[in-house]
């Protein structure tokens, strides 16, 4: 191997885990998260000697996941498969994941530009700025479709607490 493929597989090693979350809170499925960083990875790797030497790797590779994420989201030919009503009973740990399960859920309903806004923004942690530059838009645009996604999510999830009640 070349020491540019070295760097790319230093690069993929130190950074897939996080790659690969953001993916899932971009789309709500582990098995798309994975195709969609094999994509962005795949992409990152043909532009890996024009950026490399840049510090801003780690918002390239985010930028072409969130671009990725927002187009595949957009093909006709993507089929959803939607879970049925009554699930059957399955044995599951006491802990306090509903929470969780219940946001991620929420998060994955939302339109595609709002989920990656709201997941750059506050599972990221990045400042407006940047959020806008991933997304291509003003900051503006950030700002409302976080307010909006964060208003839907909230609505989502004190709908489903009215539906089910109190845990």
């Amino acid at each position: 191997m070349t020491d540019r493929d070295n760097e790319f597989v230093d690069y993929v090693k130190a950074r897939g885990a996080a790659l690969r979350r953001t993916a899932f809170l971009l789309c709500g499925d582990w098995h798309r998260a994975e195709d969609l960083v094999q994509s962005a990875l795949h992409k990152l790797f043909r532009a890996w000697p024009k950026i490399r030497a840049d510090d801003a790797v780690d918002a390239y590779a985010r930028k072409i996941l969130v671009r990725t994420a927002i187009d595949e989201s957009r093909r006709l030919w993507r089929k959803r498969e939607w879970g049925a009503d009554d699930l059957p009973e399955v044995a599951a740990p006491h802990e306090d994941h509903d929470s969780a399960l219940d946001a991620r859920r929420a998060l994955a309903r939302l339109p595609a530009r709002q989920r990656a806004a709201v997941v750059l923004r506050y599972w990221e942690d990045l400042p407006v700025e940047e959020v806008a530059q991933l997304l291509g838009c003003a900051e503006g645009t950030v700002k409302s479709q976080c307010a909006k996604g964060l208003a839907s999510l909230r609505r989502m999830l004190r709908d489903e607490m009215v539906l089910e009640g109190p845990r």
